[in-house]
């Protein structure tokens, strides 16, 4: 089965542990919700080296394309950074649908909430 691909954004913090399980977890639902999660802070860190300013750049070029690839932008947390609020930019421009995780997650028990 041919998933469409959700892009992963969120207000990461700097504890890099916490983010890789609550990307997991995202990742996991939208998996669960049919569709191909993509989340470039899952695996560019394996091989990116941030602290050079080339391979930074490189690094926000592949989530970028990531992005352009994905049919839709899932912003999952309660924050909304600068980092977030370029990649609803970013999304708007190409014409990509943004949404939240929680919308996701409504629309795929057709209207009813996980609390429901």
């Amino acid at each position: 089965m041919k998933r469409p691909m959700a892009y992963i954004t969120a207000a990461w913090s700097n504890n890099e542990f916490e983010n890789t399980e609550n990307a997991a977890k995202y990742c996991r639902a939208i998996y669960e919700a049919g569709f191909m999660p993509m989340c470039p802070l899952l695996f560019v860190p394996l091989f990116i080296n941030d602290e050079i300013p080339q391979e930074h750049k490189d690094g926000i070029d592949i989530g970028r394309d990531m992005l352009r690839r994905s049919h839709v932008l899932v912003v999952c947390g309660a924050v909304v950074n600068e980092s977030v609020k370029n990649d609803i930019a970013v999304a708007e421009r190409l014409r990509i649908t943004a949404t939240t995780l929680d919308g996701i997650l409504t629309v795929k028990g057709q209207g009813r909430t996980k609390n429901d």
